[in-house]
């Protein structure tokens, strides 16, 4: 997991192939005038969703992690809370990989604070729970990487 400011978001295009094109996007796009929705960057290899969520209590953010995929979450309108617990330290649990996505029971052992104007990175061995927030709505982008480590 990597929690930073966005103006040090190139300091880490080196860790995947497909960094150096989220870079690229967010200087050349304004994120928060984009509708929700998904727009393809680079196929299924790299996208953005554009969402609006409705904030969480700790105990309904569910924690997730993916397989295949690479989370660069950045929230927009209001500070984002996100809980973070090591995929190591989480249960068994079924995952969906047809939406590469594993839920698992349980709140996060710990929780970070992301502002506007800040991201966080969640790899596949980064289990998180999004959204928690008493907003009653948060506008976020979601990036999505292909883990070019599998």
């Amino acid at each position: 997991m990597i929690i930073d400011t966005l103006e040090n978001l190139s300091k880490y295009a080196a860790l995947n192939p497909l960094f150096p094109k989220v870079v690229e996007y967010i200087q050349n796009n304004d994120l928060a005038a984009h509708e929700p929705g998904k727009v393809q960057i680079e196929g299924a290899d790299l996208f953005v969703n554009y969402n609006v969520s409705k904030g969480k209590t700790k105990e309904e953010a569910r924690i997730e992690s993916h397989n295949r995929m690479i989370d660069i979450q950045i929230p927009l309108n209001v500070p984002e809370t996100m809980g973070y617990t090591a995929r190591k330290d989480l249960p068994e649990a079924e995952y969906n990989a047809e939406k590469d996505i594993t839920f698992y029971p349980g709140l996060a052992k710990t929780y970070v604070t992301v502002q506007p104007g800040e991201f966080a990175v969640f790899f596949p061995q980064d289990g998180h729970a999004p959204c928690v927030s008493d907003a009653s709505e948060i506008r976020k982008v979601i990036f999505k990487v292909k883990n070019e480590i599998l």
